[in-house]
């Protein structure tokens, strides 16, 4: 039996990956960095998942854990590394704290850092490991190849993470070790709808809060109505499984805005979503 390890997987895409993984034959260690959590997920999965209980920026604590999976694996390689955890800060760049933007990165990019470099050797790049190599799968986003106004933060962290990305699956062709983004549009998680547990009062004085009431709507909505965390999923299996894969997915809901995003030149996106955001310059 296979087995991969995911970040992050008490909700949304780590979740839905536990799940498909499970459902499809492998055995899955999945993250999560409380007990409640923990025993939620044994109960709803059975037997051949396995919570690793920790924060994704505690060094030692994501160690100790790639310590129990070696001894899980009995001298057998790990099949997978799925980054997932995450979250999202928002706020504008002149304004907001630099320790927001710390927090954003010590999560969504010294975090996959940390679990690579812990997991990494179970993937085969440890020559005492027996078995076919295995492959990391980075959960971007297409905020890794745009930015938007508010999420500077977040979309910073995605960009961070499709250069780690490009640079990592080439050091790694010396072992064998695989490196494949699966970058989403909208997802219907809890990243997003937690948008409206976010106190943005600190800016009621700011020329930016008409913006920062908008974005939160947006990401309100792409919570609502983004894409199920399962098709996420489906890209992640196929990454880990397909003899030949991509080295970047991405999966939107709305083809043709990735696609206008990607052709429209960067001042004609520039005065579009500054229209819809009242980013326009006054007077």
């Amino acid at each position: 039996m296979r087995s991969v390890v995911i970040t992050g997987a008490s909700t949304g895409i780590g979740w839905a990956s536990a799940k498909l993984l499970l459902d499809r034959g492998f055995r899955v260690f999945g993250s999560v960095r409380r007990q409640a959590d923990a025993d939620r997920l044994r109960a709803e999965f059975g037997a051949n998942f396995t919570p690793l209980i920790f924060d994704v920026t505690d060094e030692a604590a994501v160690l100790a854990a790639a310590r129990e999976v070696r001894a899980e694996l009995d001298g057998e390689t790990l099949a997978g590394l799925v980054n997932n955890a995450g979250i999202a800060v928002a706020g504008p760049v002149l304004e907001l704290a630099a320790g927001e933007f710390r927090r954003q990165m010590e999560v969504n990019f010294i975090g996959p850092i940390i679990a690579t470099q812990a997991f990494g050797p179970l993937l085969g790049s440890d020559p005492a490991l027996k078995g076919p190599k295995g492959r990391i799968v980075m959960i971007s986003s297409v905020a890794g190849k745009n930015g938007n106004p508010m999420t500077s933060a977040y979309s910073a962290s995605k960009h961070a993470i499709e250069g780690l990305s490009e640079s990592l699956r080439r050091e790694l062709m010396l072992f064998g070790i695989d490196v494949i983004i699966v970058a989403p549009g909208a997802v219907k998680t809890p990243i997003w709808s937690k948008a409206e547990e976010v106190d943005i009062s600190a800016y009621k004085n700011s020329p930016y809060f008409p913006a920062l009431e908008k974005i939160r709507a947006f990401m309100l909505q792409l919570g609502a109505n983004g894409l199920p965390p399962e098709q996420i999923a489906e890209k992640v299996f196929e990454a880990l499984t397909r003899p030949n894969p991509k080295v970047r997915y991405v999966i939107a809901p709305d083809p043709m805005q990735q696609f206008m995003a990607a052709v429209l030149p960067k001042r004609t996106l520039d005065r579009i979503i500054a229209k819809r955001l009242g980013l326009m310059p006054r007077g």
